[in-house]
């Protein structure tokens, strides 16, 4: 059998229990709310623009989703992988089951293996990948397949072509980050797409590379230089992938967030002390994609160290408007005092954990320091059900729902571990 018929022979016979729905009724609430909320961002305005204009098919629907769930760097992230899953997969279960009437343990059970089949494939490209690549973008279309390919009750060898014609669009370039271009929503985006068109396709049998993966000219070969294919099937009694991924309480890139969890920390230790000096030591892959001395934009300011320095420790807090043009240039002078550098044992670590340290030197000769190897909202740290129904709320409320509609929207998703079917969701 090639890798991606072994990887859902694996990925369907493995065992869901109750706590396994209930926890994909909570990340798929969490991408929902996500999707909320970034109708509310710049991207998120201009892909809503767009898709009143083009109509809604499943595919667009899906790719709709993908982008304003990815649009403001609060959805759901896989340290291992380095993947978002929510924003690839659950746009599949929203259109699929809107459509097709489908039951929530249905729908919930799609998401737990289209979760496991793209977080999979992303544990097994290797950290050169990601250098150059958006794991997301790349890896994401095999998870849309493996739920969209449930959901049309395709038997595995249809199965198979969906994934093997998702992986062949697989694509999404880090180029974006030079200027802070929209494209990284875009890649959220045809992520969900090419799966569901992929799977669609399939059950009228169009066919798909078998090797997709493996193959001479296939995934492996063409993207990833230190691929690490045994890990696609590792530890097979691990618990599911979706129980492994960090939910965000942050609004910026995850790899700022082991910072700004020791940096808050650090700034109740100062008691409004002045600081000198900062410095932030970190893993390679955070300084790759997050050094950003002075970001010239909200979405820049999300994606740097400096700044997320900043914010928690002058202000204490870290939420939707700690990145705009008022917040950094009122903390620039703060930032300024930031140095980054990278370190051990969060190099060494990485990409099993991501974890950070922060070194407050304080003008009166003093210094404050704290550090994370995991941080909050990690499988290690999670946030419970209740803080992740509060996240939901409050990403509803900037997305601009009433509370009483935020209310029932929660409601019918959690329901959905009961098997109630998927809520009315009301994009528009």
């Amino acid at each position: 059998m090639t890798l991606t018929e072994q990887l859902i022979r694996y990925v369907r016979a493995k065992p869901i229990d109750e706590a396994d729905l209930r926890a994909a009724a909570l990340y798929v609430l969490d991408a929902i709310a996500n999707a909320v909320a970034g109708r509310a961002s710049g991207p998120g305005r201009i892909m809503a623009d767009w898709a009143a204009q083009a109509g809604r098919d499943a595919g667009r629907e899906a790719f709709f989703l993908g982008g304003i769930i990815h649009s403001l760097e609060t959805d759901d992230l896989h340290r291992a992988s380095v993947v978002h899953p929510g924003c690839a997969v659950v746009p599949v279960i929203v259109a699929l089951g809107r459509r097709n009437g489908m039951a929530g343990r249905a729908l919930l059970t799609a998401t737990l293996r289209g979760f496991e089949a793209c977080c999979r494939v992303g544990m097994a490209v290797g950290p050169a990948h990601y250098r150059i690549w958006h794991n997301t973008a790349t890896c994401g279309p095999y998870g849309s397949a493996m739920a969209a390919a449930d959901l049309l009750g395709l038997d595995d060898g249809k199965a198979m072509h969906a994934l093997g014609n998702a992986g062949t669009q697989s694509a999404g370039l880090w180029q974006f980050l030079d200027t802070g271009a929209m494209s990284k929503h875009l890649h959220a985006g045809r992520a969900a797409e090419a799966g569901l068109v992929a799977a669609e396709l399939a059950a009228r049998g169009f066919t798909g590379a078998p090797a997709i993966l493996e193959g001479a000219k296939g995934f492996f070969a063409g993207a990833c230089p230190d691929a690490r294919p045994e890990a696609l099937l590792a530890n097979p009694d691990d618990p599911w992938q979706l129980r492994q991924t960090s939910i965000k309480p942050w609004p910026s890139c995850r790899h700022t967030h082991p910072l700004v969890d020791a940096a808050l920390e650090a700034h109740a230790a100062l008691r409004g002390r002045s600081i000198a000096a900062v410095t932030v030591t970190t893993y390679p892959a955070a300084l790759a994609v997050c050094d950003r001395p002075r970001p010239e934009s909200e979405y820049e300011a999300k994606f740097s160290l400096y700044h997320c320095a900043a914010a928690a420790l002058g202000d204490g807090e870290v939420g939707f408007g700690s990145f705009d043009e008022e917040a950094r240039r009122r903390l620039a002078g703060l930032s300024d005092k930031v140095t980054v550098r990278v370190g051990e044992p969060f190099a060494s670590n990485y990409p099993k954990a991501w974890g950070t340290r922060v070194e407050i030197q304080t003008a009166d000769g003093g210094l404050v320091a704290a550090e994370r190897l995991v941080c909050k909202g990690d499988p290690e740290m999670p946030l419970d059900a209740a803080q992740m129904v509060a996240k939901a709320g409050h990403l509803m409320a900037f997305g601009g729902l009433e509370d009483k509609a935020a209310r029932t929207l929660i409601d019918g998703i959690l329901a959905m571990a009961d098997d109630g079917p998927l809520p009315k969701i009301d994009e528009s």
